[in-house]
């Protein structure tokens, strides 16, 4: 398997900042030729992860982040040891504006230092829909995974700890063509403290503006893959609502004026949500 690192000085930390900081098109351009437009976004930074949470009403925890869309199942143990996931690529609708979005299933990165996850990005540039798959153990560098996503493909993506000595392995699958790749590494300071299965704006300096994806879909009522979004804490594993409600958190992207992605309730096996575009910034 080939790998391609980005091509960037190292981002600065932020406050909680452990997130997928770059875009697809942002990988491509570490080694093709850029509009200076698109270039001038090129140094990233990680994004915040969800904090002050404010609980609403409804069957689990709702909190709101500037970045991110989505669940997350929380482990006061620090035992996450496998989330898997799986959505529907979706399809944008750009206009000539450059916008960003990253979906993705990961371990830590909600109240920890490090990110082990794998995805899938689907950005604008100029009008033009850009799509690719990617792995991250940050705060090492993202690199590509050498698979071409479509939209509308079924993708399926898991990590899992495997041990000390081979540390984590992410796994990304194009069920629709069958394609997968996987990577391994060492996360010695890795908490174990999160699963989460995302819809993300990334982030160069602050967060960009979030690309019209419509609604992404995720779990087993769209993708008909089975065992899907499903994290082993513990040593037990559930679907995301088989784990104790006060662990799961309803994530809404949102600004102070407006929602800008929102996600839906589970279904009522706990395996499936939708996540909804609303407003790019």
């Amino acid at each position: 398997m080939t790998e391609e690192p980005v091509a960037r000085p190292p981002p600065p930390r932020r406050r909680n900042g452990m997130r997928r900081n770059l875009s697809a098109l942002m990988l491509l351009v570490s080694i093709v030729v850029l509009p200076a437009a698109v270039a001038a976004t090129m140094v990233v930074t990680p994004v915040v992860t969800p904090e002050n949470a404010l609980f609403l009403s409804g069957p689990h925890p709702t909190s709101h982040s500037s970045n991110w869309a989505g669940y997350a199942v929380i482990s006061s143990t620090n035992k996450v040891t496998y989330v898997q996931g799986s959505w529907v690529q979706p399809t944008l609708t750009c206009t000539s504006a450059n916008r960003w979005s990253s979906f993705w299933v990961g371990i830590d990165g909600d109240g920890s230092n490090t990110v082990e996850q794998t995805g899938t990005e689907a950005d604008c540039s100029s009008g033009t829909a850009v799509y690719s798959a990617w792995y991250e153990f940050y705060p090492a560098f993202p690199f590509n995974f050498p698979i071409t996503v479509h939209p509308g493909d079924t993708m399926k993506a898991s990590v899992k700890y495997v041990s000390s000595t081979v540390g984590f392995t992410v796994t990304l699958t194009d069920v629709t063509t069958g394609v997968s790749s996987h990577h391994s590494k060492k996360v010695p300071t890795a908490k174990h403290h999160s699963a989460e299965w995302i819809a993300e704006a990334p982030s160069s300096s602050s967060v960009l503006p979030l690309s019209d994806f419509g609604t992404a879909h995720f779990g087993k009522d769209k993708t008909n893959v089975a065992n899907t979004n499903e994290a082993t804490i513990g040593g037990t594993t559930h679907v995301i609502g088989g784990f104790a409600s006060s662990t799961i958190q309803r994530i809404n992207m949102t600004t102070t004026l407006h929602t800008k992605a929102a996600t839906s309730a589970l279904t009522p096996d706990g395996t499936s949500f939708n996540v909804t575009w609303m407003h790019a910034t």
